[in-house]
């Protein structure tokens, strides 16, 4: 018994509604020529793609701030600088909560080296400078 599983993706602004067919385990299935078995049809390639990562590992990007002592900005804002497992969104979130720093902190600055294990770094999105 097979399942559908509506997506809406995100490659684009386009916003393309996927309507793609899962076996009971939850896995995609395959048409004989190796394309997604896809009921609404997927107008480009980056969409089939996506669709095909979504299903089998859904990753996020992150982005959040964390506060500054001594800084011109009480708090910087911070991002993930890859995806990361959709999974493991709590955990990282949890390492940005715990950390604080000191002025100055550089744009691109790693603040945090692969969170939760995560082949990622929480890099700072902005300059803060040492108060005056």
């Amino acid at each position: 018994m097979s399942v559908k599983k509506e997506l809406t993706c995100v490659k684009c602004p386009n916003g393309c509604n996927i309507v793609v067919e899962l076996d009971e385990n939850g896995k995609i299935l395959v048409n004989a020529d190796g394309k997604l078995a896809i009921i609404k049809e997927i107008p480009c390639k980056p969409g089939d793609e996506w669709a095909k990562q979504e299903i089998e590992n859904p990753t996020r990007t992150i982005a959040s701030s964390i506060p500054v002592e001594d800084g011109n900005w009480l708090m910087v804002s911070v991002r993930t600088n890859r995806p990361i497992p959709l999974g493991k969104i709590f955990e990282v979130m949890q390492e940005i909560r715990e950390k604080t720093l000191k002025a100055p902190v550089a744009i691109n600055d790693v603040i945090i080296a692969n969170p939760a294990g995560c082949d990622t770094d929480i890099i700072a999105t902005r300059d803060v400078a040492k108060a005056l």
